[in-house]
């Protein structure tokens, strides 16, 4: 059907190109896991400020892929290492490793021998806990 005022329609493969578009203008990127690596636990990222990362990084028996632009580093760790844990402010936790807010993906700053790229999250936990001056979820006091 052609509209009488000139104005152009569109056809069937324009509209889906552009639901394509805004479907994919709101995914968010996600950190990669590097080639040759794999990650049977599923991924999820931990981020704190650029300024803890250096002091972060001697305090871990093992480190994993660590990601970094100006602002974040990012730590790979297990899918659901957030189970029972409040993650330490200002560190964030990002399920999927997506990255929402991120203007583009950070640069691969570290990468462990061997095929995982998993940061152990426990000791990156007690690490940020002590960075931060955060008493760890398990030793706060219960209230009744």
């Amino acid at each position: 059907m052609r509209v009488s005022s000139g104005t152009p329609t569109l056809g069937l493969d324009t509209l889906v190109r552009l639901q394509r578009a805004v479907r994919e203008a709101g995914t968010p990127r996600r950190l990669p896991v590097p080639d040759g690596m794999t990650a049977p636990l599923g991924c999820d990222a931990v981020a704190a400020p650029a300024r803890l990362g250096p002091l972060v990084l001697p305090r871990l028996p093992r480190v994993g892929c660590v990601y970094a632009d100006e602002a974040h580093w990012w730590w790979i760790v297990p899918s659901d290492s957030d189970y029972a844990l409040e993650w330490p402010a200002p560190a964030r936790y990002a399920t999927g490793a997506a990255l929402p807010d991120a203007p583009g993906v950070p640069g691969l700053i570290h990468r462990p021998e061997g095929t995982v790229p998993y940061t152990p999250p426990i000791p990156l936990y007690l690490a940020l806990c002590r960075l931060t001056n955060t008493t760890p979820t398990w030793s706060r006091p219960v209230s009744a």
